[in-house]
């Protein structure tokens, strides 16, 4: 298919002004028109994110969502390519190569506007989806399930044997993050809201769940580790959590913080780390698609793990209109979904 078959304007799901969820609405976009680097991808499944509401709200700056309103919402997708790069010199390099794109191609996608009929992004955000993997099982696992794995293999390299607890455990990343830990041997202790939830998250890999809002988690998180405390803790939650995690953190552990759902941890003492010698890091994801050679070894790898079944993605599906992409953000904040939220754009 060439540019100039593709229809002028697209159908979109986003916002023509910042506000709160009424704000979202359908919009007829431009068709994107790729840069020379760049792929332009059908999409099929769209991901929804908790940074989809910070976009929504402005309270991310524009240049993160592609420039000011209106624009679509999303930040990762999954589809088929439409066409290629054209920079002869990229097209000639053994980075590019070594991803294998073709026209027809499945990928998942990273960049602004995802909740689009079409997106274009450059090559380095897209991951080629292999044959055995379905569209639907790869939008889900690749970004959550590439996250998931640089935090437990860099930011804290879990190990057999270890004690590591998860805030929280029942979403889109705390079940890969839950999958991934059980499966290098170690235990893992998660948090969720309700017993339904703690139910699906000892089904992917959590041995031991704790309802935060019934129960004292430090104190419970001390009761299971004999008062040792655990190994590292992964921590998407940020302001309302920290306190507790200092009381759980075992001596010389490890907090890894890679959210901040409660809003950002308040300023601090350093030396508060002192008392048990405690490391503390808070860390992106993006920065491991920096290198083209590294990213497409993570890439291999997140794949290697979904085909053989060891990250299992629990999935729930949202219409491609105004009113499903504001229930999928009223349903994450409100903390009602479990698993993977995506939107079923094609």
């Amino acid at each position: 298919m060439s540019l100039d078959s593709l229809p002028a304007t697209m159908r979109a799901i986003g916002i023509s002004k910042y506000g709160d969820l009424d704000a979202i609405e359908q919009l007829e976009l431009p068709t994107p028109k790729p840069k020379s680097n760049e792929l332009l991808v059908k999409v099929e499944y769209g991901g929804v994110n908790w940074i989809d509401s910070a976009f929504r709200s402005g309270n991310v700056p524009a240049v993160f969502l592609g420039g000011p309103p209106p624009k679509a919402l999303g930040a990762e997708a999954a589809g088929t390519i439409v066409t290629l790069p054209t920079d002869e010199s990229l097209l000639s390099s053994e980075d590019y190569k070594a991803r294998g794109f073709h026209v027809g191609g499945r990928v998942t996608i990273w960049c602004p506007g995802t909740f689009s009929e079409y997106v274009s992004a450059p090559w380095t955000n897209a991951a080629l989806i292999p044959d055995d993997i379905s569209t639907r099982d790869a939008a889900a696992g690749m970004m959550q399930g590439f996250t998931a794995l640089t935090l437990i293999s860099e930011a804290y390299n879990v190990q057999q044997g270890d004690h590591v607890l998860v805030h929280t455990v029942a979403g889109g990343m705390g079940l890969c993050l839950a999958q991934l830990i059980a499966a290098r041997g170690a235990t893992v202790i998660g948090t969720t809201s309700t017993p339904e939830k703690a139910v699906i998250a000892k089904a992917h890999g959590a041995t031991h769940v704790i309802l935060y809002k019934q129960e004292d988690v430090a104190k419970r998180v001390l009761e299971l580790t004999d008062g040792k405390g655990v190994d590292a803790i992964f921590d998407a939650v940020g302001k309302d959590t920290f306190e507790g995690d200092l009381k759980m953190i075992k001596k010389r552990g490890t907090i890894v913080g890679f959210g901040s759902i409660s809003g950002p941890i308040p300023p601090f003492d350093l030396r508060r780390f002192m008392e048990k010698n405690v490391k503390f890091t808070y860390t992106t994801a993006t920065i491991y698609c920096e290198d083209p050679k590294e990213a497409l070894t993570w890439f291999n790898e997140v794949w290697r793990l979904v085909a053989n079944g060891t990250l299992k993605m629990r999935i729930h599906e949202y219409p491609f209109t105004a009113e499903g992409v504001k229930a999928s953000q009223e349903d994450m904040a409100s903390r009602k979904s479990v698993g993977k939220l995506l939107i079923k754009v094609a």
